[in-house]
């Protein structure tokens, strides 16, 4: 996350880091305040409300003090007894090194290696997004326990996969701002350990949620852990042409900047209750998004944020070394800190904090505010409660890492995520008992443990190859190329000769973390270097058709390969992590059943002409813009949005769905009543004019027939279509999803419930949601229904 280029700030986190890992070497139990003689300051009794014990603390610091704690790494105070304490901690898919906070160093060699989110995002199951969050956090809080992680970390990362090229989309849950959301919501919930009651209509084995807070936690005040909804906001690129993250304005219409950026962060503050937020490199509009005090003070005034506001990691010094916003470093640290960033990841602020100070562009009330937010997370956390060892966590240990329970969670997630593209004449399943000799080929297929970005220790170093071995007696590999960039064809010859001697051969091609990754987006969608030809040469080289096994998170353009019938099979992995190669295996085999779905459009190496620098979603024909996602996008792409093969057939039959929904106009004062009828004669309402949004809600009951013979999930997408011709609403929108799991020719009923004040909306061109009246269509497979809005 730190920029490459500041030199000192490099070796102040060096010289930081060194000395936590010595410290966590030395200390295998967290440190902690309120230790005895400090213990009787009025910030550590615990039966004061927090609010009151955050003021207490606040009042006892000096200036000096108080800006030692604007650092993601803040020193000590002996004289409180207050302990240093590292903010920084990464779990995104499993706890990660790329934190200081954590290290594998001590008890705990490694942590569960779940599949990267992308992947997770495809299996469609609220569910199991939870479980996983589950999962990670009894991990982390092991962890902490045991002196080798915080309790503050920086995840879900909730951008909209936007552009293909980003080299963080594999990191998010897609291009969908409802699906983004959804996960949000579950992976902040799961993690912090909020919302614990049981999921209803559990059909997917994960519905069994201990309560890890206690019932009389102060109204759900108390936390287990910290979650961070990253990154705030309109950030999504990395390095493309001249723009960079550090320096890039985002340049983003009112209308987009409603219902596709700020959709996911808004449902990750007012239902997922996450604790931080962070603000990202990139300005917005203008304006850097750490010192926008307009769009970090909605968060809080509209949103009803109350946790603390970090920076992304020297995002308080690209204000003005990068981005040129301010005249000198001292106005940079000011209108971060005023505009309502609570914390610097970095040093910018310890450096010229007091000067900003002294010169009198910062005030102690500035100080005061930021700490006010900062501390009462620690405090929610119980870092104020005395020891942890007699806390009501404090029985999570290494028992409960890499637990058989949490590897099957990650095995079930790969599974259910891996995305079955192709299959000519129903190629796959293969019969084991046909398949004496299998080979494989490619340099991702010999990758222990391939998770992606941030990823930890592995519990098992795993890789894709070794997932076959316990399926067939003989394997054969050859790497093919050298690495991913596949430079050369000198490997071609020795994939040629055992592929020429296997029974079936499956290519495992795509991309890795040297192609896409933080700091790195990609320029082009097609297969790097010479994997195209290594793939169309073993191809024509094999016996029978191949299997082509896709790596990366981002979309690859291989329409060379769908069009070919020497390729069977396609399958796209993403990064499976350390269960991946037997996820797919099962699935090459037959022993699991394909059910993901694309969450996000695969375009055409043609969309490449869209500069990535273009932040507008909606197509513009006259300019000859496209547009982005399946929502605004009008060019030909290769898969789309939800595509995903089975080994059997479903039907859908809808069973039950309103045809007319009545609203009402909100109550309020005469002029507005005006204006909301006049604007209901063009055919639309505000959203906010509506009387009950809560009351309009409505249930779809859904059929789901498994026609075939095999058991299998299915994945329901219903969408949305507003028939009447209205300016910037999208081709279709998501309104709900669900995953299903059906036994062969077996039927499961389901229903999916439309709010549609918020799912059926869009915004204007001023940024308003408004609710078209009239027909609108919902789509279900090859399904219609109509249902009219009327007031």
């Amino acid at each position: 996350m730190t920029k490459n280029n500041h030199f000192l700030l490099l070796i102040i986190r060096l010289n930081i880091l060194g000395f936590c890992v010595h410290l966590t070497k030395s200390n295998p139990q967290p440190q902690f305040p309120c230790q005895p003689p400090h213990h009787k300051y009025p910030f550590c009794n615990k039966n004061l409300p927090i609010s009151t014990r955050v003021q207490s603390l606040i009042s006892l610091l000096t200036i000096d003090e108080k800006i030692l704690h604007l650092s993601d790494n803040t020193t000590s105070i002996p004289r409180l007894g207050l302990p240093a304490y590292e903010w920084w901690s990464e779990s995104l898919h499993g706890i990660a090194t790329n934190g200081p906070a954590v290290n594998f160093n001590g008890q705990i060699k490694g942590a569960t290696s779940f599949p990267q989110v992308i992947l997770t995002a495809a299996a469609f199951n609220r569910t199991l997004w939870h479980s996983i969050a589950t999962a990670i956090a009894v991990e982390a809080r092991a962890m902490y326990n045991l002196g080798q992680a915080g309790l503050t970390f920086w995840a879900p990362n909730i951008n909209i996969l936007r552009d293909p090229r980003w080299g963080r989309g594999q990191e998010t849950p897609g291009e969908d701002p409802m699906v983004v959301s959804a996960y949000a919501i579950e992976y902040v919930t799961g993690f912090q350990g909020l919302n614990p009651k049981a999921k209803k209509g559990n059909r997917n084995g994960y519905g069994k949620k201990r309560r890890v807070l206690k019932e009389d936690d102060n109204d759900g005040e108390r936390l287990m852990l910290s979650a961070c909804c990253k990154h705030f906001t309109a950030y999504d690129l990395e390095k493309w042409g001249d723009a960079t993250r550090y320096d890039f304005n985002a340049v983003v219409t009112k209308q987009d900047m409603e219902d596709t950026f700020q959709a996911p962060f808004r449902s990750c503050i007012q239902q997922g209750k996450a604790s931080c937020l962070m603000c990202s490199y990139n300005s917005v509009n203008g304006v850097p998004a750490c010192a926008d005090k307009e769009l970090l003070d909605k968060v809080r005034t509209d949103w009803g944020f109350d946790g603390y506001i970090t920076s992304d990691c020297d995002a308080v010094a690209t204000i003005y070394e990068n981005q040129k916003y301010t005249k000198t470093p001292e106005d940079a640290v000011a209108v971060a800190l005023k505009a309502g960033t609570n914390i610097n990841c970095g040093t910018y602020m310890l450096r010229h904090m007091k000067s900003a100070f002294q010169q009198g562009s910062v005030l102690e009330e500035d100080l005061d505010r930021a700490l006010q937010y900062l501390f009462s997370v620690q405090f929610r956390l119980g870092l104020f409660d005395g020891n942890p060892a007699d806390g009501q966590f404090a029985n999570f240990g290494v028992q409960d890492v890499c637990t058989s329970n949490h590897l099957n969670l990650a095995l079930d997630a790969a599974r259910q995520g891996i995305v079955l593209l192709k299959n000519d004449q129903k190629f796959l399943p293969l019969d084991k008992t046909s398949v004496s000799t299998l080979a494989i080929v490619g340099p991702m297929a010999n990758v222990s443990s391939p998770g992606g970005t941030y990823s930890g220790v592995p519990c098992k170093l795993k890789s894709i190859r070794e997932g076959f071995h316990r399926h067939i007696n003989r394997t054969l590999y050859a790497a093919g190329c050298l690495d991913v960039g596949c430079n050369s064809t000198a490997g071609f010859q020795d994939a040629i000769s055992i592929v020429k001697e296997a029974d079936y051969v499956i290519v495992v091609a795509g991309l890795d973390l040297s192609e896409e990754t933080e700091d790195h987006d990609r320029y082009s969608l097609l297969l790097p270097g010479q994997q195209t030809n290594l793939v169309t040469t073993l191809a024509a080289a094999s016996k029978k058709p191949i299997i082509l096994v896709l790596t990366g998170g981002g979309p690859v353009d291989v329409s060379f390969a769908e069009k070919d019938p020497r390729i069977a099979s396609i399958l796209w992995v993403a990064y499976p992590g350390e269960t991946g190669g037997k996820a797919l295996s099962e699935i090459i085999f037959g022993y699991r059943n394909p059910g993901g779905k694309l969450p996000m459009t695969w375009y055409l190496e043609s969309f490449t002409k869209v500069p990535m620098t273009d932040m507008n979603m909606r197509a513009d024909p006259a300019n000859g813009y496209p547009g982005r996602t399946y929502r605004f996008y009008t060019g030909n792409v290769l898969y789309g949005f939800g595509h995903g093969l089975s080994y059997t057939s479903f039907s859908s039959q809808l069973l039950s769905a309103p045809s007319r929904l009545s609203l009402s106009l909100a109550k309020s004062n005469r002029k507005r009543s005006i204006l909301a009828k006049r604007r209901s004669r063009f055919g639309y309402i505000h959203v906010d004019e509506v009387e009950s949004c809560h009351s309009s809600k409505f249930f779809v009951h859904i059929s789901v027939t498994n026609d075939g013979g095999r058991d299998g999930s299915h994945v329901l997408m219903l969408f949305s279509r507003v028939l009447q011709n209205f300016q910037g609403a999208p081709q279709k929108q998501l309104v709900g999803f669900d995953r299903v799991h059906v036994p062969a020719h077996k039927s499961v009923e389901t229903s999916l419930l439309v709010d549609p004040c918020e799912l059926l909306s869009f915004a204007n061109d001023q940024g308003n949601r408004i609710l078209a009246l009239g027909e609108h269509t919902l789509i279900l497979d090859d399904i219609e229904h109509v249902v009219s809005i009327e007031m």
